[in-house]
């Protein structure tokens, strides 16, 4: 799997909207090409507690609103560019995946995952589901 090329602007773009979502966990979406970032869209949070999951909330959760991605869709054909993947914060706790993760995870996506600590970026980590199901690192690399 090649590297995540994440433009400088892009990084700061997704540091910014992730250190104003804490104390919950923030989201969005990468736009590009060819594993280039091109932008950054980001997103509401807009996920709900169900009975299932009733111990948890938007500081260990997120959601992406299904109209944004068909938005961003609609905005990348017109480009002829893609969405990349999903970025999302882990508030308080480290840029991993979580099992969470894994099972709402496509395989076609990267997943951008930062460590937001008190209210600060400390860590940022890119993960891509392999063939048997698991999350395996992709290096995050600028753009030459």
């Amino acid at each position: 799997m090649s590297d995540l090329l994440l433009p400088v602007a892009c990084r700061q773009a997704i540091a910014a909207h992730l250190q104003q979502c804490y104390p919950q966990e923030g989201c969005g979406l990468l736009l590009g090409k060819d594993r280039r970032v091109e932008q950054v869209w980001p997103a509401a949070n807009v996920w709900q507690p169900s009975t299932v999951e009733e111990n948890h909330d938007r500081r260990d959760r997120y959601q992406v609103d299904p109209q944004t991605l068909l938005q961003a869709q609609r905005y990348c054909r017109d480009r002829q560019w893609q969405i990349l993947g999903i970025y999302h914060s882990h508030p308080d706790h480290p840029a991993l995946p979580s099992e969470c993760d894994r099972l709402q995870a496509w395989p076609e996506y990267v997943y951008l995952i930062a460590s937001v600590t008190q209210g600060k970026i400390k860590d940022c980590r890119c993960w891509q589901l392999n063939d048997q199901q698991q999350f395996q690192a992709i290096a995050i690399a600028e753009p030459t």
